[in-house]
C-alpha cells in the first residue's frame, strides 16, 4: 500500500508540474499576442519623437523590433507546447531560449517607452499602447523565469535532401543580410532606434545559440561549405545594391571592411602566434602613409603617381619592411615586455609622423596637416570617384570601393586559412600554447614569430593602402592606440579576442560590431568608452572565449572536468 501510495504521489506531482508548465507556456503565447496587437496601436500622441509613433495600424521601426521579439517568443513556446513542425526550433530545450527571448523583448519595449518619456518631457506623453506593450511583454518574461529547466542534448537531426540544405542556407543568409542592412541603415536622427535594435538582435542571437538552432544550422553549413562561402560572397556583394538612396551607409561598410582586414591581420599576430601586439594601428599607417605619397597628391612631397597595382604592392611592401625592423629585435621578449615594446612603436610612428613636417624635421608628411586631396583610384579606366551603372543598378563610388575591399578581404581570409592549416600554422600554435616546450621540440621560436609579425604588418598595410584612398587624407591622429573612434589599436585588439582569437568569423563580427557601434551610438559622446568599458567586462564575463571561439579555446573556459581531481586511488595512480 505504501508503494502504491507513493506512486500515486510521483504520478500526481508529475501532472501537476506538466499542468504548471502548460499553463506558464500558454501565459507566454498570450502575452506575446497581446504585444503584437499592441505594436499596431499609438505609443504616444506627438510626432516630436523620432519615428512617429502616433499611427495606430502602421507600426514604427521602433515598434517593429517589439513585434518582432514577441512573435519570435510565441513560435518558441510553441514548438516548447510540442506544436508539429516547430520542434526544430528548440533542439537543446525551450527555457533558456525563452527566458533570454522574452528578457530581450521586454527590454526593447520598456526602452521605448522610456526613451519616448525621456525626450518629451515625462509618462504624461504616452498613449495607452506604449503602457499595453510594457505589460504584454513582462507577463512572458516572468513566465519564463518560472518555467522548469528542460536543457538536452539535441537529438541527431534528420538527414534533409540538399536542395533543402542549400535553400535553409540562402535563407539564412538572406536573413543575415537584412538584419545587417536594417542596423546600417538607421537614422542617425533615430539613436534609440538602434539602440533598441541592439537589444533585440543580441538577445535574439543569444537565444537562438541556448536553443542549440545555431549548431544545427553549422551542421548544415560544415555538410555544404562551398555552398555557404558563395551564399556569403553574394550577401556581401548584394549589400551595396540595397543601398540606392545614398552611399552613406555604404562608406560604413567599407570602414567597416577595412577595420575587419585590419582585425585579420592581427589576428595573425595575437590569436595564432600568440603576440600581444599593441601597436599593430601603425602598420595601417605605414600603409596608409606609402600609398598617400606615391598616388600623386598634391600634398606628397615625392610628386610621383603610381597605378593603384604598384601603390598596393608598395604600401604592403613598406609594412612588411617595418614589421622585420621592428620585430627583429624585439620578438626575443615575451608577455608584457613585448607588449609595452610594441605599445611604444605605435606611438613613435604617430608622432613621428606628425614631425616631418619640414620645422620638426625633413618635410615629407606635412606634419599634423597630413597628406591631404588623394585622388580616387582608378583601375582599367575605372574611377572608383564616381558612380557607375551597371546592368541598369546604379553603383555610387564608395560601393566601387566596397567591393574592392570585399576582394582584398577575401584574398585576407585566404592567406589567413592557408597559412593557419599550415606547417608554420601550426608551429605558431604550439609557440601560443607553450614557447618553451616548442622550442624545445625543434621549432625555432624567434623565426616563427618573425614570419608572424611580418605577414601580419603586410596584411595591415594592404588595407592601409585602401583606407588612403577611401578618406582621401591621412594624418597621425587617425593612428592612435586608443580613442573613442576606430580603428585604433585598443580598438583592433578588443575586436579579435571579443569575436575569438584564431578564428577567420570571430575578428570580422568582432570588427564589425566595434565599428559600427560607435559609429552609430555617436550621441553618447564622452560616455562611449565608458560603455564599452561595461560591454567588455559584461562579455568577458559570460563569453570569455569571444562570441565565435574555436573549440579549444571552449574547452579551456568551459571544461569543469578538466581541474577535477581524480576520485580513486586507481585514478590517481593511472593520471601519475
Amino acid at each position: 500500500m505504501t508503494n502504491e501510495a507513493t506512486t500515486l504521489d510521483t504520478t500526481a506531482a508529475g501532472n501537476a508540474a506538466v499542468t504548471s508548465r502548460t499553463a506558464l507556456l500558454y501565459a507566454i503565447i498570450g502575452g506575446s499576442l497581446v504585444a503584437i496587437v499592441s505594436t499596431f496601436l499609438a505609443w504616444t500622441w506627438t510626432t516630436q519623437f523620432p519615428g512617429d509613433l502616433t499611427i495606430y495600424g502602421n507600426p514604427a521601426p521602433l515598434q517593429i523590433l517589439t513585434l518582432v521579439g514577441a512573435v519570435l517568443t510565441a513560435l518558441h513556446a510553441l514548438s516548447a507546447l510540442g506544436v508539429k513542425g516547430l520542434g526544430w526550433l528548440t533542439p537543446a530545450g525551450s527555457r533558456k531560449a525563452l527566458s533570454i527571448l522574452t528578457l530581450g523583448t521586454f527590454a526593447t519595449a520598456l526602452y521605448t517607452v522610456l526613451a519616448i518619456a525621456w525626450v518629451l518631457g515625462g509618462l504624461v506623453h504616452l498613449e495607452p499602447g506604449a503602457y499595453v506593450a510594457v505589460i504584454a511583454t513582462l507577463v512572458p518574461a516572468l513566465a519564463a523565469y518560472k518555467l522548469p529547466d528542460d536543457t538536452r542534448k539535441p537529438a541527431p537531426a534528420r538527414k534533409l535532401p540538399s536542395w533543402a540544405e542549400i535553400l535553409i542556407i540562402v535563407a539564412v543568409f538572406a536573413v543575415g543580410l537584412y538584419v545587417i542592412t536594417f542596423g546600417i541603415g538607421t537614422d542617425d536622427k533615430e539613436p534609440q532606434l538602434f539602440t533598441a535594435y541592439l537589444i533585440l538582435v543580441a538577445s535574439a542571437a543569444f537565444a537562438l545559440t541556448k536553443s542549440g538552432l545555431n549548431a544545427r544550422l553549422s551542421a548544415i553549413t560544415a555538410n555544404n561549405r562551398q555552398i555557404t562561402v558563395i551564399a556569403a560572397f553574394v550577401a556581401a556583394i548584394a549589400f551595396p545594391l540595397t543601398q540606392q538612396g545614398g552611399d552613406t551607409y555604404t562608406l560604413i561598410a567599407v570602414n567597416i571592411l577595412i577595420f575587419a582586414t585590419v582585425a585579420l591581420g592581427l589576428n595573425v599576430v595575437v590569436g595564432l602566434a600568440g603576440l600581444l601586439d599593441l601597436g599593430y594601428v601603425a602598420f595601417l599607417g605605414v600603409g596608409a602613409y606609402t600609398a598617400a605619397l606615391v598616388s600623386g597628391s598634391a600634398s606628397s612631397a615625392f610628386h610621383i603617381q603610381f597605378p593603384f597595382w604598384a601603390a598596393v604592392l608598395t604600401g604592403a611592401l613598406a609594412s612588411l619592411v617595418f614589421g622585420v625592423i621592428i620585430g627583429a629585435p624585439t620578438l626575443r621578449l615575451r608577455g608584457d615586455y613585448l607588449a609595452i615594446v610594441t605599445l611604444g612603436f605605435g606611438e613613435i610612428f604617430r608622432i613621428a609622423m606628425g614631425n616631418l613636417d619640414g620645422v620638426s624635421g625633413p618635410k615629407i608628411t606635412n606634419g599634423p596637416n597630413g597628406i591631404t586631396n588623394i585622388p580616387d583610384l582608378e583601375l582599367f579606366g575605372w574611377n572608383f570617384g564616381e558612380a557607375h551603372t551597371v546592368f541598369g543598378i546604379e553603383l555610387g563610388a564608395y560601393a566601387n570601393y566596397y567591393l574592392l575591399m570585399l576582394l582584398v578581404m577575401v584574398l585576407v581570409v585566404v592567406v589567413f586559412s592557408r597559412a593557419g592549416s599550415s606547417r608554420i600554422g601550426r608551429a605558431w600554435v604550439a609557440i601560443r600554447e607553450d614557447e618553451t616546450a616548442a622550442t624545445a621540440m625543434g621549432i625555432n621560436g624567434f623565426r616563427v614569430k618573425l614570419i608572424a609579425f611580418a605577414l601580419g604588418a603586410t596584411l595591415a598595410g594592404l588595407a592601409g593602402t585602401v583606407q588612403a584612398h577611401v578618406q582621401h587624407t591621412v594624418v597621425p591622429e587617425m593612428y592612435q592606440f586608443a580613442g573613442p573612434v576606430p580603428p585604433n589599436s585598443a580598438f583592433l585588439l578588443a575586436a579579435v579576442i571579443l569575436g575569438g582569437m584564431g578564428t577567420i568569423r570571430g575578428p570580422i563580427l568582432g570588427a564589425s560590431l566595434l565599428f559600427l557601434i560607435p559609429a552609430k551610438l555617436s550621441f553618447l559622446q564622452d560616455y562611449q568608452l565608458l560603455g564599452f568599458g561595461i560591454a567588455l567586462i559584461i562579455l568577458m564575463r559570460f563569453r570569455p572565449e569571444g562570441l565565435i571561439a574555436n573549440k579549444r579555446a571552449q574547452l579551456e573556459y568551459h571544461d569543469d572536468t578538466a581541474d577535477q581531481a581524480p576520485t580513486d586511488l586507481a585514478t590517481a595512480k593511472a593520471g601519475a
